[in-house]
Order: structure tokens, then C-alpha cells, then sequence
């Protein structure tokens, strides 16, 4: 990442409204196209499975490396990576409520929590016995074992890697996620499972959700539902991910002896916004049309913020990383995939 970029993030963007919204326009504007053109690729034929986040952010790595982020846009690239983000996040928690996660019961939930917690530190620890970059290993730690792309940007809130790190983390946790929805569908008379069964093994261990409904509906309509709510259920648990790795941030900081902005380490308040959203969406109903709208809302902000990273995405420092990051992508998969599959027929 540039080292403009990067002073853009670690300071707020200046308090002068009418100054601020035209230095920030260019930029938010061109991360608004790039998500429109994300969108508008799922048209395509064999391309609605994928997100439009992740659409987004290869077009972005390909307009910057191919044609350059003029410098004009970077104020609002920033800005959009940052505040569009965790506004986006925010919105999120208006997705889920209490009672699907109630409808998953509790051994659902137990699979769902094991299953994360034991991915994440299998992830992390892997990573450090193979030499992965502690940052990026913790994203990628992230994204396999919570929601894929969504987690990836949410986690480095806190963990403030560098920007093609996220991007080789988001690019592991699409390449394996998109593999666990095409092979999901042909594993459950193999493997004997049942449709609730199927739709908990699903939304334990595929990544994103969207990969998530397109392999949980493969094994009919009970599959699909129960798959949806549990994965919905363990999004549901990036909140206190998150805020756990901001305290663990803190105390790091605190520990290295740093006065400065690095031992003020980042307290994500804008999770405990995300939790307000889904206390506020398990109260009030809100109606399925204004719920449509805002499901599209949020995912185009999230692609914004991702079609903004793409911006700030240099292909030669991802190709500098080499493949051990890869690598531990592929053992988080495999290892999420089995292991939840234990559990499911432990649970069953």
C-alpha cells in the first residue's frame, strides 16, 4: 500500500464538510462504479454464483495495475476502505436476529462455534510454522473460519495489514470457496447425509454466504434454508471475533512499550453497531421489501469498500508473497471442511 494510503487510514478524514466531500468524491465515485460493474457481471452467464465483493475487488486490482488510480481518487479510496466499510458492517446486523440463531439449537450452534474457533487457531498456528506474515495469516484465519471476504475486511479493522494482503486473503478465501460449492452438492449421498445434515455442514465451513446458498439449495429446499440460517448464525459471530482481536491488539501494544497511535490499538465501536442492528432487527419486523433494499444496500457498500482495496492493490507485492499464504488457505479448507464434518455426525 502507498504510503499516502496508509496516512490516510491511521488519521480521520479533515472535519471541513464542503473541503472533505469534494476531496473524497472522485474517489467514492470510481469505488461506486467498480461496484455497479460488480453487480452488473453477475448477469453473466455462470458468474451470479460469485459475490459481487469479490468482483469488485479483482476489477480494482485490474483498473490499478492496468490503468492506474489517478491521484485524485485516493482521498475517497481511503475513505471508503475505512468509513463506507464500517458503515456497511454495521448495516449487516440487519441481516440476522436472534431467533435464527435460535433455530439452528443448540448443537447446531456448538458445531457452528467449535468449528470456528478450532479453524481460526489451526489457521493462525499453522501460519506461523510455515512462515506466513502474522497479519496475513490472521486474515486468512478470518476469512475461512467466519464469512469469507465480508470477514477478511472486518478482522483487518483491527489487525491494519497492508492492502494486498487483504486482497491474497480474499482471493484464498474465493479460489476455496468457490471449489467447496461446486463439490459440496455431489459429497451427501457419499457421505450419508441428510438434508438438515447437509444444510449444517454447509454453513459451518463454506466460506461466503452466497457460495453457501448455492450449495446448500443444491440438496433441496430444507437443505438450502437450514444452510442459509446457519451460516447467517455464524456471521452473527464475527462481532465478538473481532472485538477480541482489538483488545488482543491493545494488550500487544500496551505490552511493546508504545505511546503512540499504535497503543491506542483499534477498539472496532462500529461492532457493537452491528449488534445494536441485529437487536433492533430481532424487535421490530421489518418488511420483506425495505429488508431487500437494505440486503443490496449493504452488499453494494461492502463492494465499494472492496472495489477500494482493489485501488490500492499492487500485483507485484502479491506475487512477492509467494505461495505459502496460498498454501495456508488450502489447509484451512480442507481443515474447516472435515473437522465440521465430524462434528455434524457427532451432532446427528
Amino acid at each position: 500500500m502507498s504510503s499516502y494510503a496508509s496516512q490516510r487510514l491511521a488519521q480521520p478524514v479533515p472535519a471541513t464538510a464542503g473541503a472533505s466531500w469534494l476531496a473524497i468524491g472522485p474517489g467514492l465515485l470510481l469505488a461506486a462504479v467498480i461496484a455497479g460493474a460488480g453487480f452488473a457481471l453477475r448477469q453473466l452467464p455462470g458468474v451470479g454464483s460469485f459475490s459481487p465483493m469479490i468482483l469488485a475487488i479483482l476489477i480494482g486490482i485490474g483498473f490499478h495495475n492496468l490503468v492506474g488510480t489517478p491521484a485524485i481518487a485516493k482521498a475517497g479510496v481511503a475513505f471508503a476502505m475505512r468509513k463506507v466499510l464500517r458503515f456497511a458492517i454495521i448495516l449487516l446486523g440487519l441481516q440476522l436476529t436472534v431467533t435464527q440463531v435460535l433455530d439452528v439449537g443448540l448443537s447446531g450452534i456448538a458445531v457452528i462455534g467449535l468449528t470456528l474457533v478450532s479453524t481460526f487457531l489451526f489457521t493462525t498456528w499453522l501460519g506461523r510454522r510455515i512462515g506466513v506474515e502474522p497479519k496475513l495469516t490472521e486474515l486468512i484465519a478470518a476469512g475461512s473460519s467466519i464469512c469469507g471476504a465480508s470477514a477478511v475486511i472486518a478482522t483487518n479493522t483491527v489487525t491494519r495489514a497492508p492492502d494486498e494482503d487483504v486482497a491474497y486473503a480474499v482471493a484464498c478465501v474465493t479460489v476455496f470457496g468457490s471449489i467447496a460449492m461446486f463439490a459440496y452438492p455431489l459429497l451427501p449421498g457419499l457421505l450419508h447425509l441428510d438434508a438438515h445434515a447437509y444444510g449444517l455442514w454447509t454453513g459451518a465451513s463454506i466460506h461466503e454466504i452466497a457460495q453457501v446458498v448455492a450449495a446448500a439449495f443444491q440438496g433441496g429446499q430444507q437443505a438450502g434454508e437450514f444452510g442459509t440460517v446457519a451460516k447467517l448464525s455464524r456471521v452473527m459471530m464475527l462481532a465478538p471475533v473481532v472485538i477480541t482481536l482489538g483488545l488482543m491488539a491493545t494488550r500487544r501494544a500496551r505490552r511493546g512499550g508504545d505511546a503512540g497511535t499504535q497503543a491506542k490499538a483499534p477498539m472496532p465501536w462500529f461492532v457493537l453497531g452491528f449488534i445494536a442492528m441485529v437487536g433492533l432487527n430481532s424487535l421490530i419486523a421489518v418488511p420483506g421489501d425495505v429488508k431487500t433494499g437494505i440486503v443490496t444496500a449493504t452488499t453494494f457498500l461492502l463492494s465499494m469498500a472492496l472495489a477500494a482495496m482493489g485501488l490500492e492493490t499492487d500485483i507485484r507485492k502479491l506475487k512477492a508473497k509467494g505461495l505459502r499464504p496460498l498454501l495456508l488457505g488450502l489447509a484451512a479448507f480442507l481443515f474447516i471442511a472435515c473437522f465440521s464434518l465430524l462434528l455434524v455426525k457427532l451432532a446427528a
